[in-house]
């Protein structure tokens, strides 16, 4: 039997590879009864640069930038040189993850650190660049990441403005003509987990501002800014793409990615599957495990189990779903092709422990789910009635 890994990671345990790895561990000890296949994903979230290096194979590059708060730190990309690919994850340079809750601030969080590490990849020569947009601290519609790639925002009195989303309201010049020149010649890939505009109820501010320190007040403040900001882009580009889906993603970086960089913005887990060559990996598979922290109804918006589901069902290969929890909603899962789910713990635990035994826990389910498919068949033909006569 062949059973292709294909999980996202749990969050504050393990990293996509390491629970790949886990699963794998279970798996073999089935011996040669069992090929495990590894190929760890993201959905376009926090952990999705491992899984991409993981699938291409390409060189982890750092550099010094700086993170949402403007202090200097040390970020992660990917470089393909055979492909002049580039692979940049927000979260690497301005992610929530890095902030304690007390700094979280969605009026003055920068994008900065991610125009920084662009600018990286074009110094590196890069044709493509795949950015992935999970995870951020933001709120400033990629301002800060225009900014350092050489664009200008300055208000009426032709001061540049400060960093943040909240500065936008005071935007009257909007200079693109020192954007570095690099970028007419980059094909850009973003992926998004969210289908939100940038504006409105479902916009950016309104949906994800509170999770990055926004009071309803600040809210408020930042979706009128934001709409400054959409009006002015509109203005210079001659084009309009605050409704966009996912124009909302990362505090209003889909916008700017789309607006500027001319990006196309993709689910995230269709982006890295097609990184992964996750369709010709299912052409011989007899089963996929998948799994995150967390399968619930919210899952069928993109999320990886329920991404991989999909395209396994048009193979006609069944799935299943190891998750940390199985929260309310879980079960519309089915309908996208997940044929059984389960839950990690093996007894009543507390979260610490839970974490900590991931990856003990995920070998266990794995092994078990295996064993019983193993079995299946023998079962089946034990069950069968004898024919008369014979």
């Amino acid at each position: 039997m062949k059973i292709l890994i294909c999980p996202d990671s749990f969050k504050d345990a393990l990293p996509a590879p390491a629970a790949a790895r886990a699963i794998a561990c279970g798996l073999r000890r089935l011996g040669d009864a069992v090929v495990a296949v590894e190929c760890p994903l993201a959905d376009g979230g926090e952990g999705s640069l491992d899984a991409l290096l993981a699938a291409t194979g390409a060189e982890r590059r750092r550099a010094t930038v700086q993170d949402a708060l403007g202090r200097p730190t040390s970020a992660a990309w990917g470089w393909q040189a055979e492909r002049r690919t580039a692979f940049v994850e927000l979260a690497e340079a301005s992610g929530i993850q890095a902030l304690a809750l007390g700094e979280r601030t969605a009026l003055h969080s920068t994008t900065h650190g991610v125009g920084e590490l662009i600018r990286e990849a074009l110094d590196a020569g890069a044709e493509r660049l795949l950015l992935t947009l999970g995870g951020s601290a933001t709120n400033d519609g990629g301002a800060g990441m225009l900014v350092a790639l050489g664009a200008r925002l300055r208000d009426a009195r032709g001061r540049d403005l400060p960093p943040g989303g909240a500065a936008l309201a005071d935007l009257a010049e909007l200079d693109l003509s020192g954007l570095d020149p690099r970028l007419a010649g980059l094909e850009v890939e973003t992926a998004v987990d969210v289908d939100n505009p940038l504006l409105g109820e479902r916009g950016a501010s309104a949906v994800f501002g509170p999770q990055k320190g926004a009071t309803p007040a600040d809210v408020a403040r930042l979706d009128a800014a934001l709409a400054r900001f959409a009006d002015l882009a509109a203005a210079a580009l001659g084009v309009d793409h605050r409704e966009l889906p996912g124009a909302g993603a990362a505090g209003g970086m889909g916008f700017a990615a789309r607006a500027f960089l001319g990006a196309a913005l993709r689910p995230g887990i269709e982006l890295v599957m097609t990184q992964a060559g996750v369709d010709a990996l299912l052409a011989d598979a007899d089963l996929v495990i998948t799994g995150e922290g967390q399968l619930d109804g919210q899952s069928l918006a993109g999320k990886t189990p329920v991404g991989v589901a999909r395209a396994a069902r048009a193979r006609g290969v069944p799935v299943v779903v190891l998750a940390g929890r199985l929260a309310p909603g879980w079960q519309a899962a089915h309908d996208e092709g997940i044929v059984a789910a389960f839950a990690l713990a093996d007894g009543p635990m507390g979260l610490d422990e839970a974490l900590e035994r991931c990856a003990e826990l995920l070998a266990d389910r794995a092994e078990s789910v295996a064993r019983l498919l193993l079995a299946a068949p023998a079962a089946a033909t034990q069950a069968m009635p004898t024919p008369s006569g014979a």
